[in-house]
């Protein structure tokens, strides 16, 4: 086995023009529609999640001058992170609906071509 012919062939694949096939192009229809969801989701989780933690430092006087003042906008902060989270994954549920929404009809195009070649 020469290992130079098939290392040349596996750089010579890697520059020559590809042919972008049906099935390709639908998993990239399939993975646009459903990125934004998951962008938003993993952000806003993210960030809500660090605004509970906030919340919880400030109530349990971890940061803050210990206050009664900090003890309460503690607690306040911490709710608001806890219905952020709470919320996070309805919101991605109707960001991914209206993502499969916007993209339907070329994905079922595309798949009803692709079925229709194997056919």
């Amino acid at each position: 086995m020469n290992t130079d012919k098939i290392y040349a062939e596996a750089i010579a694949n890697e520059y020559a023009p590809k042919d972008t096939s049906k099935v390709v192009a639908l998993k990239k229809l399939d993975r646009k529609a459903k990125s934004g969801a998951n962008i938003f989701a993993y952000t806003f989780g993210t960030l809500m999640s660090l605004v509970l933690g906030v919340g919880m430092c400030l109530a349990m006087r971890v940061i803050g001058n210990g206050s009664a003042a900090a003890f309460v906008f503690g607690i306040i902060i911490g709710v608001i992170g806890i219905v952020g989270v709470s919320v996070n994954y309805p919101i991605y549920r109707r960001v991914l609906e209206n993502g499969k929404r916007k993209y339907a009809f070329e994905i079922m195009e595309l798949a009803k071509q692709i079925s229709e070649q194997d056919a």
